[in-house]
């Protein structure tokens, strides 16, 4: 065998190999995640917030120790609750777009409360495929919320219109039904999609939670929740935008924001067999 054959023949194996890696390996592995926040600035963001007030808005997304704080200890305990004014209402927002990715981030509560605390309890979210940078923005969000009155966890709870979900019956109050359950997709009506009910999260016990949103294009989305997948949404009314973390009703930590991009979708398959 001449050593230009040994040559073709080593690179067509290499080649086979790395076409032979199932989507499932390439979403569940590790590599690709780059560091969507640095932890020290804001270099690759900006800030928004209803009041408009840059100086303000860098209070409230305070970052420490590589950590987003929002609502930190220049805050008391209390503020501007049912006031209506919800001067602190905002967004850390990415200066890029993301259509095809997996984006991850852990985050827990405080103790703190603002805002409209009384109605929306702790809320906060990950606003995802933004097209219009208002508060609040025009996209799909991640609800990241507890609702102390009731102990029940929203975090994973899909708010966008227009797309189809998958619902564990025909009432107001259903939540998502996983389709290897037996959940139908359906167009969705209103704006909010609750999540499956899950005990598998922290609430005020200084814990975190690590959540994974994964989105395809216009394709589908993955709401997932401490490795569980929690809501999922097809046949999205938007394909690409930027991203953006949330300010709201209470004091919130997120920390290692990262994103893993893709050229091409992965079937909805790779991720619901992990």
């Amino acid at each position: 065998m001449t050593p230009l054959l040994k040559l073709k023949l080593l690179l067509f194996a290499v080649l086979t190999l790395t076409c032979s890696v199932a989507p499932s390996a390439v979403a569940s592995g590790n590599d690709g995640f780059k560091d969507l926040f640095n932890g020290e600035n804001w270099d690759g963001w900006y800030l928004k917030l209803r009041s408009e007030d840059q100086d303000l808005a860098r209070r409230v997304f305070a970052i420490n120790d590589g950590i987003v704080h929002v609502f930190d200890d220049t805050f008391p305990e209390e503020y501007e609750l049912a006031t209506s004014k919800n001067h602190t209402h905002g967004m850390a927002y990415t200066k890029k777009k993301f259509s095809k990715f997996i984006l991850r981030f852990d985050y827990k509560w405080g103790s703190k409360i603002a805002n409209n605390f009384d109605k929306w309890h702790y809320d906060a979210g990950v606003y995802y495929h933004v097209v219009d940078d208002k508060i609040w923005p025009e996209g799909i969000e991640y609800q990241v919320r507890y609702d102390h009155t009731k102990n029940r966890n929203h975090t994973g709870d899909l708010i966008g219109k227009n797309y189809l979900w998958f619902p564990s019956d025909d009432t107001k109050e259903a939540t998502f039904l996983h389709p290897q359950k037996g959940g139908k997709a359906t167009r969705a009506e209103g704006w909010m999609h609750l999540a499956s009910p899950t005990d598998n999260y922290h609430a005020l016990d200084g814990e975190w939670n690590h959540c994974e949103v994964i989105v395809m294009g216009n394709e589908y989305t993955i709401h997932k929740l401490n490795g569980e997948v929690v809501n999922i949404a097809q046949d999205l009314p938007l394909s690409e935008g930027i991203i953006g973390f949330q300010s709201e009703t209470a004091e919130i930590f997120y920390r290692n924001i990262e994103i893993k991009e893709f050229e091409k979708s992965l079937p909805i398959e790779a991720f619901l067999s992990n």
